[in-house]
């Protein structure tokens, strides 16, 4: 099934969203296509907030991450992966994103990317417990 950029967005975050509930966090998407975080967790008590930046993809294909990993935001990233068929989810933090990321160089302009062999491995998939428990 072939759906468009925002509708695969939309299923990475609130499938995001989701599981981080599951754990006893209360989670909302943040405004969409604005710079930043792409949704806020906080505790029951209201004592702990995440920031998470959340990345979908329709195939297991590389994360565009821009022209720099240097400022990379949130406390976690979420990266989920098939969202149309098999959802998969990697729970990464950002130093691991930046020490992990390819550079690359095509004309002149220089973008990093976290290629799938990156991200897609045990240690990161369906790692939520890494986010630990919001209740």
């Amino acid at each position: 099934m072939k759906l468009d950029s925002q509708i695969v967005g939309n299923v990475g975050l609130y499938l995001a969203c989701y599981h981080l509930s599951l754990l006893g966090w209360n989670a909302m998407p943040t405004s969409r296509n604005a710079r930043g975080i792409d949704l806020v967790a906080y505790s029951r008590d209201g004592k702990r907030y995440l920031g998470i930046q959340v990345k979908s993809l329709s195939k297991r294909t590389p994360v565009p991450l821009g022209k720099s990993v240097e400022n990379l935001m949130g406390d976690f990233w979420v990266i989920i992966n098939k969202v149309a068929s098999e959802p998969e989810a990697f729970i990464l933090k950002p130093d691991e994103v930046k020490r992990l990321a390819h550079r690359g160089e095509k004309g002149g302009r220089v973008s990093f990317w976290l290629q799938p062999t990156a991200y897609d491995v045990e240690e990161f998939r369906k790692a939520w417990h890494r986010i630990g428990r919001g209740g």
